[in-house]
């Protein structure tokens, strides 16, 4: 059992708890796994399903199909995009020149498959299992369709993965068995990165900055805040940006016509996601400038305007023009 869990790093209260549910036979009809984003929930509830399918000992033939989403009685969610009349999970919309425009959403069309999924006999494991991964993006319909198949779930097994579990119903966190997945400490995170540095000197990585790197800015190890799944994130993204357009954003303009550039720049060079990456690493930096309420209030607005697709042009030029001043 203790193999089971060996690579899941600074998660004691999540991986007893899994331990106990494995080792007593004693499992619910559904899990939420909730917790910040890059602290492990993903691998712990890949290694809690090689348990339920291959015993509290695990298997590598079952580990290498679960991580390779192939498994006979694995039905894997994600968010996804429409594009062109067809959703494309969030994994692949890169790869498939997805325009990122809009967020990702778990539809109703996704949420009406888990049922009979659930319902059907098991092919080569004891129960077959279910997966939905960022639950919390459900569109309303979804949400609805998910709780009818909580109250009746079958034999099969429901597993959520959550960065925000208040923002569901909670009437479905309710049916669910809850695994809280928390920060690591410094020690652990370090341990982690390490370990993904190793992994990738392993396969021959051309580019070690691609895992770690020497120094961050000081921004991204806060946002990471203990997740060092997050702190890559950040990294990529942070590499991600057009030369100078966070240094002419922290500087917050002054002069209108440079804010309207900024804003246009902004709305044509980041799509929506790496909009909102930015955004946070934005109110991080004015905070630790000058910390002022009614600023984060304004880019908290922002922040709400741009998931509710506002032009992100207009709601950039309107906040920008405000926070610098020119209109009240």
């Amino acid at each position: 059992m203790a193999d089971l869990f060996a690579d899941l790093i600074g998660q004691p209260t999540a991986v007893a708890l899994m331990r106990s549910s494995l080792e007593q036979q004693r499992l619910a009809a559904a899990y939420l796994l909730s917790g910040p984003e890059g602290v492990g929930r993903r691998l712990g509830g890949l290694r809690f399903l090689e348990g339920v399918l291959a015993g509290p000992a695990g298997a590598p033939a079952v580990r290498r199909r679960l991580s390779q989403s192939n498994h006979p009685d694995l039905l894997w969610l994600e968010p996804t995009y429409s594009h062109q009349g067809r959703l494309v999970p969030v994994s692949q919309a890169m790869a498939e020149g997805v325009s990122k425009r809009g967020l990702p959403q778990i539809r109703l069309e996704q949420i009406r498959s888990v049922g009979p999924f659930l319902a059907r006999r098991a092919v080569a494991g004891p129960r077959p299992v279910v997966v939905i991964e960022a639950v919390e993006l459900m569109a309303e319909g979804a949400a609805n369709g998910l709780l009818k198949t909580l109250e009746e779930p079958g034999a099969g097994l429901l597993l959520l993965l959550s960065t925000a579990p208040e923002r569901l119903l909670s009437t479905i966190r309710s049916r669910c068995q809850q695994i809280p997945f928390r920060p690591l400490d410094p020690v652990a995170m370090a341990e982690v990165l390490a370990q993904q540095t190793d992994a990738a000197d392993a396969s021959g990585a051309t580019d070690a900055a691609e895992v770690c790197e020497a120094v961050d800015p000081p921004e991204l190890i806060e946002l990471a805040a203990g997740a060092p799944g997050a702190l890559l994130e950040h990294r990529r993204q942070w590499r991600g940006l057009p030369s100078g357009l966070a240094e002419r954003l922290g500087g917050l303009p002054a002069d209108p016509l440079e804010a309207m550039a900024l804003a246009r720049d902004l709305s044509e060079a980041l799509d929506l996601d790496q909009q909102l990456w930015l955004l946070n690493w934005w109110q991080l930096c004015l905070w630790r400038r000058e910390p002022r309420l009614p600023q984060q209030h304004r880019l908290e607005r922002l922040r709400g305007q741009l998931r509710g697709f506002v032009q992100p042009r207009l709601a950039w030029e309107v906040a920008l023009l405000e926070l610098s001043g020119v209109i009240v």
